[in-house]
């Protein structure tokens, strides 16, 4: 282990948290690594090409480095641009598509060291940051036919549906901004709703569209419905009124994501078991019960994730990166 450089911090994932903790370790003179299983704030580029923010541009912004936008809303591309600029300005420590395979406790060593194994070489660092996110395990629909290759749960790009014969499932931002989209694309859409209306948390912009759309019947919707099974060229729809069968292309499956728990799990994270699956981790230094593994971002809500965002999550890494240089100093 003498040989061998033991870093203050690794980060995993190299999303805007994940790069705010790489710029506060940076201020605060610690040695940091960030390593990202994709491309750089790869969540962000796995949203729909032509999405745009809830928030405005300077509550995106990381590292007091301003971000400017055409509109107060900035564009998915423009968030990318961004991030990537910062991390060039900054010169950041980043190593792109390296998964993380493991993370094992060095006990015989004090302080801590973690030894991190990915696919393409082992790291030592006395802290880790998880800023993993959430965007990478959908929720299924746990139905027959889902894996055909024509359901999809990542919506990307509406030219792709054109004239086609499209199902959304969802009602909230995701499945709203895919049913308006491919419908203006040529496709004729057709949602199937859980829930009995449109989500109350779709931009304000947009749900007055999806509701005039649907009112006027260019987009059909079924309420309090799910789709019972999938095949080649039709769709099962089980509704209030019985069951409805559709022709059918192309599924777009907008129901949510979740963090990857069995990774937390592999940390010795401790989970609530209220449903939530909450982390266990001090909420002012963000460190969790295993001592020197901190959580930064949407990884800390469990379920809840839609009650974090990058602007009330770049906090977190002030407190961690605080906490992690305090406890080096002594």
């Amino acid at each position: 282990m003498k040989e061998t450089k033991i870093l203050d911090v690794i980060m995993i994932g190299g999303g805007p948290i994940g790069l705010t903790c790489a710029l506060e370790a940076k201020a605060h003179g610690l040695n940091y690594l960030i390593l990202e299983k994709g491309c750089l704030v790869n969540s962000l580029y796995h949203y729909p090409m032509n999405m745009t923010f809830f928030s405005t541009s300077e509550k995106l912004e990381i590292g007091d480095i301003p971000f400017v936008s055409i509109a107060s809303k900035p564009t998915r591309n423009e968030a990318l641009e961004y991030y990537r600029r910062v991390a060039v300005k900054e010169q950041l420590h980043i190593h792109l598509f390296e998964k993380v395979e493991g993370v094992t406790p060095l006990a015989q060593y004090e302080p801590a060291v973690f030894e991190v194994k990915t696919i393409k070489g082992i790291y030592y660092a006395n802290n880790i940051v998880v800023a993993t996110g959430f965007y990478d395990i959908p929720f299924l629909l746990n139905v027959p036919g889902e894996e055909l290759p024509k359901v999809t749960h990542y919506y990307k790009d509406p030219h792709f549906y054109a004239f086609q014969q499209v199902v959304v499932v969802g009602a909230n931002n995701s499945g709203v901004d895919a049913a308006l989209e491919t419908w203006r694309k040529g496709a004729t859409v057709t949602m199937v709703v859980r829930e009995s209306g449109i989500g109350e948390r779709v931009k304000y912009w947009v749900r007055p569209d999806i509701i005039n759309r649907i009112e006027e019947g260019s987009i059909k919707a079924y309420f309090n419905s799910f789709i019972s099974a999938i095949e080649p060229h039709q769709v099962h729809i089980q509704t209030p009124d019985g069951p409805v069968t559709i022709p059918n292309q192309w599924v777009i499956a907008a129901t949510g994501y979740q963090p990857d728990f069995s990774f937390l799990q592999h940390l010795g994270i401790q989970l609530s078991d209220d449903g939530v699956q909450k982390p266990s981790y001090d909420e002012n230094t963000h460190e969790t019960n295993v001592p020197g593994i901190y959580l930064a971002g949407v990884v800390c809500g469990g379920f809840n994730t839609h009650r974090l965002f990058i602007e009330n999550s770049r906090e977190h890494a002030v407190k961690i990166l605080s906490h992690i240089a305090a406890k080096k100093i002594s």
